[in-house]
């Protein structure tokens, strides 16, 4: 009964912010930036945000966590399977949500704050919602994903600073396998609690999507000036 009560608190507390989770390279950060653009909002990074629960993890608290800052890079990787990297990730085992929350209590709440996080998972945001489309889960085909992250891995050092000196072929490879598996979960839980997943592809433009978006939540019309800007 006081978990419910907490929850219903939390969900009243967090009632100005928007979720946008999903699988990686699904254009999470881009579809955020366009929204932030066109309306008055603040973004909650969470990749940039990771950096600062390292400081704030504990091995008791977040073990998955606490393991994976502990190995060296290419041990995370290395002689492991998809199965086996997806079980390992902190995120599966809601070891990083706390962190998330933690830090949306502490910004100003007069602005809406759209999250753009892959590691929140439907089963932990449902009971903070007002409404089930306050937060959208974006899920990349295998094809956009693979031509996304091929992109983003292109730049050697980035490959370097994520892989080590493993083979960077091989890690793309079981990287895009282990992502398959989490779009998976994030969509057999999205079904379950009936929140919206949005399937990326590239068939619709950057604006559409941000209007999709924009709808969903509630975030009205934007500013005549975003508006004039879009339509020259």
């Amino acid at each position: 009964m006081a978990a419910e009560h907490h929850a219903v608190d939390l969900a009243r507390r967090l009632s100005h912010v928007r979720w946008i989770a999903g699988g990686t390279g699904s254009g999470k950060s881009t579809l955020a930036q366009a929204l932030a653009e066109r309306y008055d909002v603040l973004i909650y990074d969470g990749d940039r945000a990771e950096r600062d629960y390292v400081r704030r993890c504990t091995a008791e608290k977040q073990p998955h966590l606490w393991a994976l800052l502990k190995a060296p890079l290419a041990q995370k990787w290395n002689g492991r399977s998809a199965q086996e990297v997806f079980e390992l990730m902190p995120s599966l085992h809601g070891e990083t949500f706390g962190f998330v929350v933690d830090d949306l209590l502490a910004m100003p709440t007069e602005r809406p704050v759209l999250v753009d996080d892959f590691r929140t998972l439907p089963r932990e945001v449902a009971p903070l919602l007002a409404w089930p489309e306050q937060a959208a889960f974006l899920l990349p085909t295998p094809q956009f994903r693979d031509g996304a992250l091929r992109t983003r891995f292109a730049d050697a050092a980035r490959a370097r600073a994520n892989w080590g000196d493993s083979d960077h072929n091989e890690a793309l490879a079981l990287r895009l396998a282990r992502d398959e598996l989490w779009d998976a979960e994030v969509r057999r839980q999205g079904a379950e609690l009936h929140l919206p997943v949005v399937t990326i592809d590239g068939s619709r433009d950057v604006l559409d999507l941000a209007d999709d978006l924009a709808a969903r939540f509630r975030l009205g019309r934007p500013p005549l000036s975003s508006r004039r800007t879009q339509r020259s």
